[in-house]
Formats: structure tokens, C-alpha cells, sequence
């Protein structure tokens, strides 16, 4: 006889603790590099970089044809002669082919650089997309972070708009819903005994936005935004490329996401309604 007492089934518990549409978003990023790094010929891997990819100078060709030249002095103006021949030579490509190609401003956020780079990615958008999504719902959440990364482009654009050198990663949007889930996760908790241990992007979702001014006298809210701020700007502005590609960090393209995701997520904030 069989002494032991039926005790109810445990819960299943998920291996990724994470909304479906954000596990989704990091699957896609890593399966497309995946791909690239994989799978796909040299030859092939080039033409999808060169039809995804941002190139600042082929909307810059596009909007004003006269900046030919100062197109082709960019590409020339540093380097090893083999660089510069080669820079130069796409430059002429680039302008041979005057399409705009208006979805590379939105494409270039599904490519990346590296492994480091695809991977370091998906972990802040692990981390700050969870939240956003279980606040807003997937739509909002896809709606913040595709504006994040065209906000990111266009201010990439009109910072460097004869580069030739093509922009990749998904920074820009993973940084608008960094700064879309700084309007809340860093509130104190309604229930300081259940949140203890738990980080501030794992804890359940405030009812309100933190406003601008209430924002600012949170202090761990302010050291994070600083310490976000400066490490974007001292290796954007010293070209540092931290190995997670050839090219360095593109700090213009991360501040425009950010500054999109903080302000739009107010006016798309469902719980805002309840």
C-alpha cells in the first residue's frame, strides 16, 4: 500500500521570466545574427548589410543631391590608403544609387556587429523591455521601442549625414525603453516586504509616471540616468569601439532613442486611463 499522500502538481515556472513579445524580440535579434554569422555567404551577408544597414550619406544624397562632394571628402578625409580607396569607392557606389532606402531608418536595428554586441543588446532589453511590456502590452511596447530606433536614426543622420559608414544594433531602441521604463521602476515599492531582493525592473509595475520633477529627487533614478549619460558620451566621443564591432558607439543615435522612449511613453501609458 502506497503511504504517500497525493500532493498537488508545483507550478510550472518559465524558464525566461519574461513577456512573450519580449522573449520574441530578443529570439529574433539573435536568430538573424545567428544567421549572418552562420549560414549565409560573405557575398550575401554584404548585400543585406549594404539594403538594411543606416547609411547616413545615401538619405543625405537623397535629400540634397549637391553634397556629392562633400560625400566623397568624408570618405577620403582619414585612414590607410586602403581604407580611403575603399570608403571612397562606396561613397561612389552610394551615390550612383540615389535610393533612400526609408526602412533602413527602422532595418538596421535587426543587425549587429558582433556576438558581444548582439548579446549585450538582448540583455538590457531583457531587463527594461520586461517592464515596458507588462505595463503598456505588446503594441505599445513594439510602438516605443520602432520609434526609439527611427528617433535614433534621424538624429544620427543629421549629426554625421555624410558618413558612408553603415549603422547596426539595436541601441537606440533598447535604449528608448531604458528611458521609458525610468519613468517607473525606480519608485519606491507599494509593498516594501515582497519587493525586497528583487531589482527594480522585476518589481510589479507603479500605478503613475514618475513626473519630470519627481524624477530629478529620485536619487537612484538620477544616478542611473547620469551614469547612462556619461558612459555614452565619453566612448562615443572617444570612438571607443569596446570590441562589440568595427565601428565605435554611435551616442547621437542612443540619446535620440532615449529622449523618444522618455516622452512618448506618457502618451501611450494605458494605465493611465484606469
Amino acid at each position: 500500500m502506497d503511504a504517500t499522500p497525493d500532493l498537488p502538481r508545483p507550478p510550472h515556472v518559465p524558464v525566461f521570466n519574461m513577456p512573450t513579445v519580449v522573449t520574441a524580440s530578443v529570439g529574433l535579434l539573435v536568430l538573424i545574427h545567428a544567421v549572418r554569422a552562420l549560414v549565409l555567404p560573405d557575398l550575401w551577408d554584404v548585400t543585406l548589410l549594404v539594403h538594411l544597414a543606416l547609411i547616413p550619406a545615401r538619405i543625405t544624397a537623397f535629400l540634397a543631391p549637391d553634397s556629392a562632394g562633400d560625400i566623397l571628402r568624408e570618405a577620403a578625409s582619414a585612414g590607410t590608403q586602403l581604407e580611403i580607396e575603399a570608403r571612397s569607392a562606396f561613397a561612389n557606389y552610394i551615390l550612383a544609387d540615389s535610393q533612400p532606402m526609408p526602412w533602413t531608418l527602422a532595418s538596421y536595428a535587426l543587425l549587429h556587429g558582433s556576438w558581444t554586441h548582439v548579446l549585450l543588446n538582448s540583455v538590457w532589453l531583457a531587463a527594461f523591455g520586461t517592464p515596458v511590456a507588462r505595463r503598456c502590452g505588446p503594441w505599445r511596447y513594439g510602438l516605443i521601442g520602432l520609434a526609439a530606433t527611427v528617433a535614433g536614426a534621424a538624429v544620427h543622420v543629421a549629426i554625421d549625414p555624410y558618413s558612408t559608414m553603415p549603422l547596426v544594433g539595436a541601441s537606440a531602441g533598447v535604449s528608448g525603453l531604458m528611458a521609458a521604463a525610468t519613468r517607473f521602476v525606480f519608485q519606491p515599492p507599494a509593498d516594501p516586504g515582497f519587493a525586497a531582493g528583487l531589482l527594480p525592473w522585476q518589481r510589479p509595475a507603479p500605478a503613475r509616471l514618475q513626473t519630470i520633477p519627481e524624477l530629478m529627487r529620485n536619487r537612484p533614478a538620477m544616478l542611473f540616468l547620469v551614469i547612462w549619460l556619461a558612459t555614452n558620451l565619453l566612448f562615443g566621443l572617444a570612438a571607443v569601439p569596446l570590441g562589440m564591432s568595427d565601428a565605435s558607439i554611435a551616442w547621437d543615435a542612443h540619446l535620440g532613442g532615449f529622449v523618444a522612449g522618455f516622452f512618448l511613453l506618457p502618451l501611450l501609458d494605458g494605465r493611465r486611463r484606469h
